[in-house]
Formats: structure tokens, C-alpha cells, sequence
């Protein structure tokens, strides 16, 4: 899935000792736009979280996997980032339309009032 918003927090990366090795997790909040916005936590892992450089207030898309387990009959759901990319750099990328020199204008001649213009 791909969500785009504004980047309001990063948390500190957190070092987390685990049963396959230390790990590292990085935390964000976005704020997605729309009629009600809507903030999001995201958390990256490992060599990811090494690799976030997103800036508070810059717009992003991120691209995520939803993932919930279940701990004392409760449950609990994660948005992992996968992929975090600048919208700006994205825009950037793209290439605007290049404007065409073959535009012609003819006037037939119902379209001689065309011609009266007051200036």
C-alpha cells in the first residue's frame, strides 16, 4: 500500500536486543490530507531506519505493509515502511509537458468579429 502526507514527528531510534540480534526501529508520524486529516505512525527497521532522511514538515510517500499479532487477547497492528520517497524528488523526476510550436489559429469568416477588439 502507498499513503502520501506531511511528516509531523520522528522518534529517536530505538536499539532493541532480540532473539535473532539487536535490532534497530525508527519511529514517524505522518498526517495524511483530506476533509478529516488523519495522522499515521509508521515504524522502519534495521538498515531502513538507517537510510530515513526525511525532515519534519516534508511531504512523503511511504509505502507499507499492515501487519497484527495478538498478545494477551489483545491485538496489535503495525504499519512497517518499506519505502519512503520525497514527493518533491518524485515531481522533480517526472517531465513537464513540453509545450508544442504547432499551435495555429484560423479564422474563418463567421469569426470576423474576432477582429473587433476595443484595443
Amino acid at each position: 500500500m502507498e499513503i502520501e502526507g506531511k511528516v509531523l514527528q520522528i522518534m529517536p531510534v530505538q536499539n532493541i536486543s532480540g532473539q535473532k540480534g539487536p535490532m534497530k526501529k525508527l519511529e514517524f508520524v505522518i498526517e495524511v490530507e483530506s476533509k478529516f486529516p488523519k495522522k499515521v505512525c509508521f515504524s522502519l527497521w534495521n538498515d531502513k531506519a538507517e537510510q530515513f532522511t526525511a525532515k519534519e514538515g516534508e511531504k512523503i510517500k511511504v509505502s507499507f505493509d499492515l501487519e497484527s499479532r495478538s498478545y494477551n487477547n489483545r491485538w496489535y497492528t503495525e504499519a512497517k515502511a518499506w519505502k519512503v520517497e520525497s514527493v518533491q524528488d518524485a515531481v522533480a523526476n517526472e517531465q513537464p509537458p513540453v509545450p508544442s510550436d504547432d499551435f495555429t489559429f484560423t479564422a474563418s469568416d463567421g469569426d470576423k468579429e474576432l477582429d473587433d477588439l476595443p484595443f
